[in-house]
């Protein structure tokens, strides 16, 4: 065989391998919502508890992240990617098995942990193993696949959960990870990054911070805001918080350097994307139930009627792209997330015990569409707001904070929903949600104000630091 043939073949094998690694990663963030009300049967157990099955993975991937990252640049990307998938792969296995709902919580947090540690390393070892020329294509793949996942995420959870069991949301993940391992070992070649020294302290500070703040946010409609030990999770967090955005002015080589925050491209994008997935992920979290729990669809039935929201993306996408190349992101970007505020306030005025599906589907079709236009030109404004240089920790700390905005979601808005509804009837079910949305709703309308605050287009670069070139540097980086 040729040196070009093994090369082809090396860089398809790491096309299938990291694109099905992170098709795994990406469904488990809403697989589970439309399986809710089958767990909450099973299992019991409150509000609370459905709101950790989907934040303990949401929130260990948002906070190991960008730390996943270092780890595989400096013990070996393959080595950690493996690593990364056989603790995925275990921990779904665990999540099936769960004799509880405790037990459950805890199998999805350590499936965040392993896919916090896989991947960002999909995009590295993707841009080793796929020739410069190439990896244009390989990118756009490796994205279709990630929005497939996303997008599939609510019919695939439903269809499982209603024709086999809810338990198959996760056992699905256990074939394709022991495919996935021997492939990997055989078919990835090894690389490493600098060497960059592993920011422990700021990992611990983030992690402790987002902690503390979502615990207390789940903990409140339960035993009251005024309880001592939410009072300290709310407290404790936000100064362990404050304590890493000192870190990350201070320290020599910290996980998510706060001088990036002075570009006002960085910052306004980054607060829009935080926000953004605050309103969504919160919404879905909560319609999910509502269209199961009040208006008596089946699980499969919810996820279906749910794609006009989370499948528009693939429609939409190019459109979204080739209107940012022409008149810029920032405009692209903030007309999608007002119209994504304008769908869930349409849900929040028609929402009722008997809603029709008719009356549904115009806030489905509006979110989905705003969606759409967030997503493509949101992450090409992040890499254009930075250097070649910082795109690898741009790039992660987008990432994570667009998890740690899904999980703040999901907390602060099944809060309201908690504080005004619950689930004793359909018609508290509705009082609980409307004003949920309508939070949801407002959430993302500033993250909309937030995008009219970045500029237009980014600053000229040479033709070497276009993004097409800014890409490759970004993933061989890393997140450090």
């Amino acid at each position: 065989m040729s040196q070009q043939t093994a090369r082809r073949g090396g860089a398809v094998w790491a096309l299938v391998i990291t694109s099905v690694a992170g098709f795994m990663a990406a469904l488990d963030n809403l697989v589970v919502t439309t399986a809710l009300p089958s767990i909450r049967e099973d299992f019991g157990g409150g509000l609370d508890d459905l709101e950790w099955t989907v934040s303990a993975y949401t929130l260990t991937f948002a906070v190991l992240l960008m730390f996943g990252a270092a780890l595989g640049d400096r013990f070996g990307r393959r080595r950690l990617f493996l690593a990364g998938i056989a603790v995925f792969t275990g921990a779904s296995a665990a999540a099936a098995l769960a004799p509880g709902i405790d037990s459950l919580i805890a199998a999805r947090a350590v499936q965040g942990v392993g896919a916090a540690v896989m991947m960002p390393l999909t995009l590295t070892l993707l841009t080793a193993a796929v020739p410069v020329a190439k990896r244009g294509m390989a990118y756009g793949i490796w994205g279709a696949v990630n929005g497939l996942a996303v997008a599939s995420g609510p019919l695939i959870g439903g269809s499982l959960t209603e024709h086999i069991s809810w338990q198959w949301i996760f056992w699905l993940n256990v074939p394709l990870g022991l495919a996935l391992l021997p492939l990997a070992r055989l078919r990835l070649a090894e690389s490493f990054g600098s060497g960059a020294p592993l920011d422990i302290r700021g990992t611990l500070l983030a992690s402790g911070g987002l902690f503390g703040i979502v615990y207390g946010l789940v903990r409140a409609p339960v035993v009251g805001w005024t309880d001592g030990v939410v009072l300290l999770g709310l407290f404790a967090g936000t100064a362990l918080l404050t304590g890493f955005v000192v870190h990350g002015v201070r320290a020599r080589n910290p996980m998510l350097p706060m001088r990036l925050f002075r570009s006002r491209a960085f910052a306004g994008v980054n607060a829009a994307s935080l926000l953004m997935f605050l309103g969504m992920f919160g919404s879905i979290f909560l319609l999910s139930q509502y269209m199961q729990g009040v208006l008596g669809y089946s699980p499969t039935e919810a996820g279906l009627r749910m794609l006009p929201w989370t499948g528009m993306p693939m429609l939409v996408a190019p459109i979204a792209g080739y209107l940012s190349d022409r008149i810029g992101g920032s405009p692209v970007v903030a007309v999608g997330l007002f119209l994504q505020s304008v769908g869930l306030g349409w849900f929040a005025l028609v929402v009722a015990a008997d809603t029709s599906y008719a009356a549904q589907l115009p806030a489905l079709i509006i979110s989905g569409v705003g969606m759409s236009l967030y997503f493509a030109p949101a992450s090409n404004l992040v890499m254009s707001s930075v250097k070649p240089e910082e795109q690898g920790v741009a790039s992660g700390a987008n990432n994570a904070l667009r998890e740690v905005g899904g999980a703040l979601g999901i907390a602060v808005m099944a809060s309201i929903f908690a504080a005004q509804g619950g689930y004793e009837s359909a018609a508290a079910f509705v009082d609980g949600i409307r004003p949920a949305l309508w939070v949801g709703s407002a959430a993302v309308a500033l993250a909309g104000v937030s995008a009219l605050f970045v500029p237009r287009r980014s600053p000229a670069r040479t033709p070497d630091e276009g993004v097409g070139a800014g890409a490759p540097r970004l993933l061989e980086t890393a997140t450090r």
